[in-house]
C-alpha cells in the first residue's frame, strides 16, 4: 500500500470517529418534556392496567414525561415514578394529547426504549419503524375521605373492584366520576346493600362514611 492510499484511508477513519464522537456529545442527557395531569390517576409499574399501582397523582400536578409506549407514558415527579394512561395528560401549556400517539405531543418518538440514533454508511436504507400498538383507554373514578372531593383519595379504573376496603372502610365521603362510569358502592362487604352512581357526587347522604365494598364498570 502506497503512502497516498494509506493517508486517504487514515483521513476517512478519522472523519468517521469524529462524527461518531459528535453524535455522542450532542445527544441530550435525558429525553423529557413537561406535562400536566388532567385528572386524578393511578401511577403503575408498567404500561398497562395489569401492572401494580405504585402511586396516585392529582389533577393539575406538573410532571416530566420521559417516554411513551402505545397509549401510556412514563412520568417523573416527586414520589414514585411510573406509567400513566396518556388520556390523563396534557402537554406544556395545556395542549391536548393524542392518546394513541402521545409521544408526538411531547416531541419525541414512541417506543419502549425511548428515542434512538442510527449511523448509516453509503446508500443503506434504515429499517422501517416498529408498528405502534394502540392500547384501549380506560376511565377512572376517585374516592375522597371528605365531601366536595377533598382530603385523601384513591382511584379505581373501569373493571376494578374490591370486596372489602380495609383501611378505607367507612371513610368515603365523595366520589369524582368525570367519565360517567357505573360505580357501585355498598355498605357491607361482598357488594351487599349497594347504591349505584353514574356521575360525580360531592356528598353521599346516608352513605357518607358508610361504604365497605366498591366495584366500577
Amino acid at each position: 500500500m502506497n503512502r497516498h492510499t494509506r493517508k486517504m484511508l487514515l483521513n476517512i477513519a478519522t472523519g468517521v470517529a469524529v462524527a461518531a464522537t459528535a453524535v455522542v456529545v450532542f445527544l441530550p442527557a435525558a429525553y423529557a418534556a413537561p406535562g400536566v395531569v388532567t385528572s386524578n390517576v393511578n401511577v403503575r409499574s408498567g404500561p398497562g392496567t395489569n401492572y401494580a399501582v405504585v402511586d396516585t397523582v392529582r389533577r393539575n400536578q406538573q410532571v416530566d414525561v420521559q417516554q411513551c409506549q402505545g397509549s401510556w407514558c412514563y412520568i417523573s415527579k416527586p414520589g414514585p415514578d411510573g406509567w400513566v394512561s396518556a388520556q390523563f395528560l396534557a402537554a406544556s401549556g395545556g395542549a391536548p394529547v393524542n392518546p394513541s400517539q402521545p409521544g408526538i405531543s411531547f416531541g419525541f418518538n414512541i417506543g419502549p426504549n425511548g428515542p434512538s440514533v442510527n449511523i448509516g454508511v453509503g446508500n443503506q436504507n434504515p429499517p422501517p419503524p416498529p408498528p405502534v400498538v394502540v392500547e384501549p383507554t380506560y376511565g377512572e373514578v376517585c374516592f375522597y375521605d371528605r365531601t366536595r372531593f377533598r382530603g385523601e383519595s384513591f382511584c379505581l379504573e373501569a373493571g376494578d373492584r374490591t370486596r372489602n376496603l380495609g383501611d378505607w372502610a367507612d371513610r368515603i365521603s365523595s366520589i369524582e366520576n368525570p367519565d360517567g362510569l357505573q360505580v357501585q358502592v355498598c355498605s357491607e362487604s361482598n357488594y351487599r346493600d349497594c347504591r349505584t352512581y353514574t356521575t360525580s357526587a360531592s356528598s353521599l347522604g346516608d352513605f357518607d362514611d358508610y361504604i365497605v365494598s366498591v366495584r366500577v364498570q
